[in-house]
C-alpha cells in the first residue's frame, strides 16, 4: 500500500511526478495555490489549460508540468462550501478520487495534494481533511500503483488537522 505523508511547504517546489492544482472551473488560473502553480509553471501551462474546455467540480484533468519540478499537474475543481447541503462532501471526495485515478492512468507514482477547497472556497478544515485522508487511504488500499501521496499544507491549524488523522 502506498505511503501517505504530510509536509508544510510550497507545493510548486516539490520533486514528485505530479502535483494537484485546486483549480477553478475555467482552469485559467486564479488565486491561492492555483495562481502559485500557474506562476511557477510558466505561460505554457495556461496555454495548455486553455485547450481543455474547463473542468466541472469533482472532476480532474491533467497537463504537463512545464517549469515545475513535477512532470504533471492534475487540475481538480473543489466545491465552494455552502453549508454542506449541496453535495460538497461528495464533490470533494470525487476530487481526490478523480485525481488519483488520473494519476494511475498516467503512470504517476508520487503525487502531492494541497488542501482542496480549504482556502477561498471556505470548506471547514476538519471536515475536508477527514475526506481527503479517508478517500486517499481507501484508494491506496485497493489500487497499488501509487507509491506515495503527500499532503502539502500551510498553516498550523490545517497541518494539525491532518496530523491528528495520520
Amino acid at each position: 500500500m502506498g505511503k501517505i505523508e504530510i509536509v508544510r511547504g510550497d507545493i510548486t517546489k516539490l520533486d514528485v511526478d505530479a502535483i494537484v492544482n485546486a483549480a477553478n472551473t475555467t482552469l485559467l488560473g486564479g488565486g491561492g495555490v492555483d495562481g502559485a502553480i500557474h506562476r511557477a509553471a510558466g505561460t505554457e501551462l495556461l496555454a495548455e489549460c486553455g485547450t481543455l474546455g474547463g473542468c466541472r467540480p469533482g472532476e480532474a484533468k491533467i497537463t504537463r508540468g512545464y517549469r515545475l519540478r513535477a512532470r504533471f499537474v492534475i487540475h481538480t475543481v473543489g466545491p465552494v462550501w455552502r453549508g454542506g447541503k449541496h453535495d460538497e462532501p461528495e464533490t470533494l471526495a470525487d476530487c481526490y478520487r478523480s485525481s488519483l485515478q488520473l494519476a494511475v492512468e498516467n503512470g504517476i507514482k508520487t503525487i502531492a495534494f494541497p488542501a482542496i477547497s480549504c482556502g477561498a472556497y471556505g470548506y471547514p478544515i476538519p471536515d475536508a481533511s477527514q475526506i481527503a485522508v479517508k478517500i486517499t487511504r481507501n484508494f491506496l488500499a485497493t489500487v497499488d500503483k501509487i507509491d506515495k501521496v503527500i499532503f502539502v499544507l500551510w498553516g498550523d491549524d490545517i497541518y494539525d488537522a491532518y496530523r491528528q488523522l495520520l
